[in-house]
């Protein structure tokens, strides 16, 4: 999508940014005594505790504000550890993450889904055993996906190169049919992309989305260069520029080491990702691409549930059961826009269409939230 966040935690615990704003509650939580409970509004984010002993963390999030909000746990460098986003006044959401040893972090609200957030000090105590280092299915489920990750980021290396080279050569029509194709590849692992700092908004940042004095580069400057204005005298540059941001992203992604709880989240995640930009047309916004977006997401989802399938099976098959019967019912609907070897472009949907989109993604969004709760078990 846009916005420097999103999911997969790196190991291991870091020291701090400077605290960029306050708000906070009680003094102290167990990773096992019950969930955080966190009250976000337009203007505070009021977490219960500030500290807890390592383990499986979970925060309760209460939107009591007026705009649709996300929370967030960082480490340094604004590395993700967990998030919940798309969090609509009055609803109530969680998030658990599994952090195995101590460190100070910090708590971030983001009241309308932008800018750093309304952030708090979190200090995690102690340490505790990774339940991977301990569970030889959930130790199997992290590998498998990690798998997945290097398999997509190769690809991405290689079709991002082609990309790039056909906008420096000029050739539009070469670009432009590109261009959707190695998105793909980006979008099936967005969320481990987003963890990295500035490297996602700097590789996929919507015009919509730029922070004052953010440089607009990355996917969607050239599609808006191929598709609206024409290539500009810098569109070679920001080719170059996009290159070497996706070799870096794919280096540092190298570095990580995921949880199980990771998979989890991720998996619903992406699911958010189709809710709030795919959905709604607003990521392609120049090429209207978005439904091979969409498909991506869906992939990368479906990825995550599968190397987790045999820890759901045991422990909640009906869940799984279910999933697998709405990851279906949206892979129909999806299938009903293909286009060759791609889809329609988003313009074409109708409105009964996408109203039908909609409620494909909410039946599925929900039982996904309950992987990362059932994985936690």
């Amino acid at each position: 999508m846009t916005l420097p966040k999103r999911l997969f935690a790196l190991a291991g615990p870091a020291a701090l940014l400077t605290l960029a704003a306050c708000s906070g509650g009680g003094d102290s939580a167990s990773g096992g005594g019950g969930p955080i409970t966190v009250s976000a509004s337009d203007t505070a984010c009021e977490v219960s505790a500030t500290t807890a002993n390592a383990g499986n963390l979970t925060f309760e999030v209460t939107n009591k504000g007026t705009k649709v909000t996300e929370f967030y746990l960082y480490a340094e460098g604004d590395r993700i550890m967990g998030e919940v986003e798309n969090i609509a006044p009055g609803l109530t959401r969680k998030l658990t993450v599994e952090i195995a040893t101590a460190g100070t972090y910090q708590t971030a609200c983001k009241p309308g889904m932008t800018g750093d957030g309304i952030r708090g000090t979190f200090t995690v105590a102690g340490s505790a055993a990774k339940q991977a280092d301990s569970n030889a299915e959930l130790a199997a489920a992290t590998k498998s996906y990690a798998s997945y990750v290097e398999d997509q980021t190769d690809v991405l290396r290689t079709e991002t190169q082609k990309f790039a080279d056909a906008v420096k050569s000029g050739n539009v029509e070469d670009a432009k049919a590109r261009y959707a194709a190695t998105r793909v590849y980006y979008e099936r692992i967005e969320p481990v992309a987003e963890k990295f700092g500035d490297l996602d908004p700097a590789i996929d940042a919507r015009e919509a989305d730029l922070e004052q004095g953010q440089q607009f580069t990355g996917f969607h400057r050239l599609e808006k260069d191929l598709w609206v204005t024409g290539l500009q005298p810098d569109s070679a540059q920001v080719a170059d520029r996009l290159v070497s941001d996706v070799n870096a992203l794919i280096g540092k992604s190298k570095t990580l080491e995921l949880s199980a709880l990771d998979l989890g989240n991720g998996a619903k995640e992406l699911l958010d990702e189709v809710a709030t930009g795919k959905i709604t047309g607003e990521e392609e916004a120049f090429s209207h691409t978005d439904l091979w977006d969409f498909q991506a997401n869906v992939d990368g989802s479906k990825a995550a549930v599968q190397a987790l399938r045999p820890v759901l099976q045991a422990r909640d098959a009906a869940l799984v059961s279910t999933i697998d019967g709405q990851f279906a019912n949206v892979q129909k609907l999806l299938d009903a826009t293909r286009a060759g070897d791609g889809f329609k472009y988003y313009t074409e949907l109708s409105q009964d269409q996408i109203k039908e989109f909609a409620s494909a993604v909410d039946a599925l969004s929900e039982p996904l939230s309950k992987v990362a709760e059932v994985v936690a078990q």
